[in-house]
């Protein structure tokens, strides 16, 4: 079974929504896409990087920089985990930016995508770490 687990630096960011001009062109926010690159940098930097056929299953835990402004008693919460992130992005928004990113690289859409999770957690150094496996489960 493929299994690969890859990390993307930074604050983890969501999926912004599409915006429209008055001439009714759409276009992709900037940040968005300037995230979407840094993803598929991330994966394209995996000495052992591969395309996934079937179907998957991932797990996208993002860590968020604890504020500077917090009292040490509740950064020792949120390090230990009892205190976790309830801020935006939205965890579907976190998720929906990063199975997006890799598609046409780890796999060719994310409809393969047949089970995960995104969790949210504080920590020292922000970062996103993905873990995308084959799920060979049968039922």
């Amino acid at each position: 079974m493929s299994k690969i687990t890859f990390t993307i630096p930074g604050n983890p960011m969501g999926k912004q929504r599409a915006r429209t001009l008055k001439t009714g062109h759409s276009y992709t926010p900037n940040e968005t896409v300037n995230y979407e690159t840094l993803v598929k940098m991330a994966y394209d930097q995996l000495p052992d990087k591969c395309y996934f056929e079937g179907q998957l299953k991932i797990i996208i835990t993002a860590v968020f920089g604890i504020p500077k402004s917090t009292s040490k008693a509740k950064a020792k919460l949120m390090l230990e985990g009892k205190m976790r992130p309830t801020k935006k992005p939205d965890w579907d928004n976190i998720g929906k930016i990063i199975c997006d990113s890799l598609n046409g690289i780890a796999f060719h859409d994310d409809s393969q995508i047949v089970g995960g999770c995104v969790r949210k957690f504080y920590g020292e150094v922000p970062c996103v770490r993905v873990d995308l496996e084959e799920d060979c489960h049968e039922n």
